[in-house]
């Protein structure tokens, strides 16, 4: 079995770096040309089933891929990105300045500071991987899942019983697939973060 586990494309945005986690903001031209780019690799292979995050960025991206198949896609809410309480939608900058105690104890510890109001890395892991343990478990075909940086790197940590602490060492760039295999022996991550040519 093959689980093509994408991130959605690039988004609309101001352009300075931000905090994304539950904002609900569109796929950007780029972004819809990255889905097409990707519905054309799939053309004629896509997966027997297919699922999404139900936020629009991730939600669009499947849609396009898939097509007339789009009316398949199983959208679950689990799969949306981290919840990033009060910071979500701010820049970095801001954060960085405006309360700079929280903005160090995140980076001393990923996977267990919460944003005020949000959810942490662990957290995130704890909500994510049971869905995905679910659907690689009921899947009797290959299987698309579109979702987010933060969900895909925390499903990636799991597998590769890596620390959550390190998951932003796993580059998640705007419309990068990762390939997963799974067999009698388990999962073996296949490729990470591949982009294509569009």
């Amino acid at each position: 079995m093959k689980i093509f586990l994408l991130r959605h494309g690039e988004v609309e945005g101001t352009g300075e770096k931000c905090f994304l986690g539950q904002t609900d903001l569109p796929l950007s031209p780029a972004g819809r040309d990255q889905a097409e780019a990707w519905k054309a690799y799939f053309a004629g292979r896509l997966p027997g089933r297919i699922a999404s995050s139900p936020l629009c960025r991730a939600l669009e991206f499947a849609r396009i891929i898939a097509g007339d198949r789009a009316k398949e896609i199983e959208v679950y809410s689990a799969l949306s990105e981290i919840d990033l309480g009060d910071w979500d939608g701010r820049s970095m900058a801001e954060i960085r300045e405006g309360d700079p105690i929280s903005w160090k104890a995140r980076g001393k510890d990923f996977a267990a500071f919460r944003p005020p109001g949000g959810e942490s890395f662990a957290n995130l892991q704890d909500r994510v991987v049971p869905v995905f343990e679910r659907l690689t478990t009921e899947s009797e075909t290959d299987l698309l899942i579109v979702c987010h940086a933060g969900v895909n790197r925390v499903i990636l940590c799991h597998l590769l019983e890596m620390p959550l602490d390190n998951l932003f060492r796993i580059g998640q760039d705007s419309g990068c697939l990762n390939m997963i295999e799974k067999n009698r022996q388990g999962f073996r991550v296949a490729a990470m973060n591949r982009l294509l040519q569009h």
